[in-house]
């Protein structure tokens, strides 16, 4: 799906859920900007604040772009800011902050993605915020919250920092040193969807109260969440390892297929699809527990046999066809080139700026709805881009005012 192109047009006529919504987001990296990219993909006005200069920390990651003006536009960037406005506002001046807060009464929800405490030094928290508006919604989503005190207060938080610290590093490798991010920004993308949760909750009782909140989400909390099987097994006797299911992969002509068989009616199915039904009566697979301790020098040679002169592709077709789960374990390549992703609009082409042909390829919106319309999409903003419009529109700033704040340094 190219910029500018609509999915499910049909749908264009009920307009987008979120419309007349807007979003004012003090964010950098990924663990926010992921939010406000799908609240604006749903509708709402994102209007993102950047420090003048180099813009927000996001844009300087690599691999990256050059944009139109000679600036970084860094892959973290790119697949994070689809559909946004930028204005460029030095929050560390005295008068940035006025202006920030200035324009917060014209927001909905105000967001930011800061470590804890740096708001409130800045002079930006929610204290400050709801008592200039009071109806805006509050996000913060930081490594470990603000409104609980945790040991781990001022610390910093990537995506990986806290899949560390959740356990499942552990529970995967044990005493092995971890491969951190396995399966990419699972710290911030998690993080980023229970803040949306949140928003959205917060602008349904605002409907009903009329009041603003303050929404808080910790990266930890939202890994611990998404990775409930370390606490939950843990709770109920497993110390570690895997539970007693097969959960492998398994090598096929062409590279790895995944199978899952957690029953016993999946394991009769299996042995069966492979040529194995002796493995029905004999007693060291009559247990789940027998199936793990059995995997390496049984069960795994015979599936591999089976699927020898089969493609990844064909082997999990085959096994999906009797009953059972599995899927092939696809290259870079392979799902750029999926015909689902592509029946499903979730890879969306932005074209490069800087001579490249290959376009950017940005993960589309997997959230679809009947009666909402995938796009248009816009691209990403650069620098500062829409900082004149912004503060004239909302703060009805005269052209002579707002280069009086640019000629102070206040913005960009």
């Amino acid at each position: 799906m190219r910029l500018g192109d609509i999915g499910n047009a049909e749908a264009q006529r009920y307009g987008k859920p979120l419309d007349g919504i807007r979003v004012l987001a003090v964010e950098q990296m990924q663990a926010l900007p992921y939010a406000t990219q799908l609240l604006a993909r749903f509708g709402a006005d994102v209007v993102k604040v950047e420090q003048p200069g180099d813009g927000e920390s996001g844009r300087g990651s690599l691999p990256a772009m050059t944009d139109p003006n000679g600036k970084r536009a860094g892959a973290t960037f790119l697949r994070n800011n689809l559909d946004k406005r930028s204005v460029t506002v030095d929050l560390k001046h005295p008068k940035g902050k006025e202006l920030v807060l200035a324009l917060a009464p014209h927001y909905d929800v105000f967001a930011e993605n800061f470590k804890s405490g740096t708001m409130k030094r800045m002079g930006l928290d929610y204290e400050a915020v709801a008592a200039a508006a009071p109806r805006t919604i509050y996000l913060s989503v930081s490594g470990f919250g603000n409104t609980a005190a945790s040991p781990y207060d001022g610390w910093g938080a990537y995506a990986p920092i806290v899949e560390a610290m959740s356990g499942i590093y552990d529970y995967k490798w044990g005493d092995q040193p971890p491969v951190p991010a396995p399966v990419g920004a699972l710290g911030d993308i998690s993080s980023a969807i229970f803040g949306v949760v949140g928003v959205l909750a917060a602008l349904i009782h605002r409907d009903r109260t009329g009041e603003g909140q303050y929404v808080d989400i910790a990266m930890f909390d939202s890994v611990v969440a998404m990775t409930d099987l370390v606490t939950n097994f843990r709770s109920m006797g497993l110390r570690g390892g895997s539970a007693a299911l097969i959960m492998e992969g398994f090598r096929a002509s062409d590279g790895y297929f995944v199978l899952q068989v957690g029953r016993e009616h999946q394991f009769e199915r299996l042995a069966k699809l492979i040529g194995h039904e002796e493995w029905l009566s004999d007693p060291r697979l009559a247990t789940r527990q027998g199936w793990v301790e059995h995997l390496d020098d049984m069960i795994r040679p015979a599936i591999e046999g089976w699927a020898a002169k089969k493609t990844k592709l064909e082997a999990a077709t085959e096994l999906n066809s009797n009953g059972l789960v599995a899927g092939p374990s696809f290259t870079a390549p392979e799902v750029v080139a999926d015909p689902h992703v592509a029946a499903r609009n979730m890879l969306v082409e932005m074209p490069r700026v800087d001579g490249v042909t290959n376009p950017v390829l940005i993960p589309g919106n997997p959230v679809k709805m009947s009666k909402v319309a995938e796009g248009p999409e816009t691209r990403v903003p650069w620098i500062g881009e829409h900082t004149d419009a912004v503060l004239r529109d909302d703060l009805g700033l005269r052209e002579d005012e707002i280069e009086a704040l640019r000629a102070e340094g206040v913005i960009g």
